[in-house]
Order: C-alpha cells, then structure tokens, then sequence
C-alpha cells in the first residue's frame, strides 16, 4: 500500500468518526448532575479516543478540534470559551488514553490508558472549571469554588468513567467493521475473547448503571 493510499485511508476513517461523534453530541447531549444542567454529556470522547487508539494521538487531536469547532459553528451557545473548554477536556482524555495504548497495544495497555485518562482529565478539568468557568458564568471565583466537589466532580468523573466504559465497550465492534472495509490494516495483536469478554460486561453494566441512574434522577423509572 503506497503512502497517498495509506493518507487516504487515513484521512476517510477519521472523516467518519468524526461525523458520528458530531451527530453523537447534536443528538445525545443530557445533564448528568442534578441542579446543574448546563453541563451535559456526550459520547464524542468515547469515539474520538476510539479513533485515536486504531491511528495515533494526532489523529484524536485533529478530530476533537474538527468537532468542537463544528458545535461551536453550528448549534452551541457557549462561544469560544465553550471551544477552549472542549477541546482541553477531550484532549486531555483521548491523548491520555492513546498515548499509553501507543506504549503497549494490548488489552491491559487500553485499560492502562483509559484509567490514568479518567484520573486526569477528572482532576484536570476541576483546575480548568476553577479557571475558565467563573468567565463563561460570569459569576466570581468563589462561587465556582464552592461547587467544585458537590457539582463539578461528580460530573467530571461520572462523564470519565461513562468515556471510558463506552470505549471499551464499542471499540472491537468499530475496529473490526473498519478492518472489513480494508480502511484499517489487520491488527497486529491478537486478545483471546475470554480475556476481552470480562471487559466487555463490566463496561457494559458500568454504561447500564450510570443510565438507570440517570434516568431515575429524571423520574423517567
């Protein structure tokens, strides 16, 4: 396969991702902690760090910056201080995450990458709300001082750990329809589905958790 081939498919692969992620954020978006709505979640990360994990950090980079500034052009009300706020939580989270896997692609070298991205995008982002959200507030420090552990921990960290657990549990299922396409070459390391299965139902009681709770915070159950 020749180098433009090898851009192409490159290029094609993140294209699509990046249009799945930007309809996962227009449609997807709900609030995860109750009394503050205005911070909401979306699975964008999830996909992105997918993304980043079957090419490179680059790569999450460059689709994390496409799709914030496709929000922001598009349907978001925060402005730029929402694109800066974007673009340093998914970055945080999907380099982390990538840059560990690139070390060791492995199962274990994922789950590795996925938890040290969930431990400091969580601690990044309380620094960053500190920072940044009493401007896009327009209230004073200290009023986002006090809901840093009763509202923006829990949000960091729930909005983390559902990141982490839906790309576990999507990414075989992404990876393995790409490498059909021939947009992705065959993997070079082989998890036996015994090792791969455990992950897979803890991730997915972890996705099935968080959304029974948050749907019975709504009084939907």
């Amino acid at each position: 396969m020749n180098n433009t081939s090898q851009r192409l498919r490159r290029l094609t692969v993140m294209a699509m991702l990046v249009a799945i992620a930007y309809v996962a954020v227009f449609l997807t978006r709900f609030p995860l902690v109750p009394g503050a709505d205005f911070l909401t979640y979306e699975p964008k990360d999830s996909l992105i760090t997918i993304g980043a994990y079957m090419l490179d950090p680059l790569a999450g980079v460059i689709m994390t910056v496409t799709v914030s500034l496709l929000e922001m052009v598009t349907f978001s009300s925060t402005g730029l201080i929402g694109l800066v706020m974007n673009v340093f939580s998914s970055c945080l989270f999907v380099c982390t995450a990538s840059l560990f896997y690139q070390k060791k692609r492995t199962l274990g070298g994922a789950l590795l990458g996925l938890s040290c991205a969930v431990l400091l995008t969580t601690a990044g982002m309380l620094l960053w709300n500190y920072l940044i959200t009493p401007l896009y507030m327009n209230v004073p420090r200290s009023v986002v001082l006090e809901q840093i552990l009763p509202v923006f921990l829990p949000f960091n960290a729930i909005k983390c750990v559902l990141n982490a657990a839906l790309t576990m549990l999507l990414y075989k299922s992404v990876s393995s329809a790409l490498r059909a396409t021939k947009l992705l070459p065959p993997s070079e390391t082989r998890t036996s589905p015994k090792k791969y299965l455990p992950v897979i139902v803890l991730s997915a009681l972890i996705v099935i958790g968080i959304t029974l709770g948050l749907l019975a915070w709504k009084g939907m159950i």
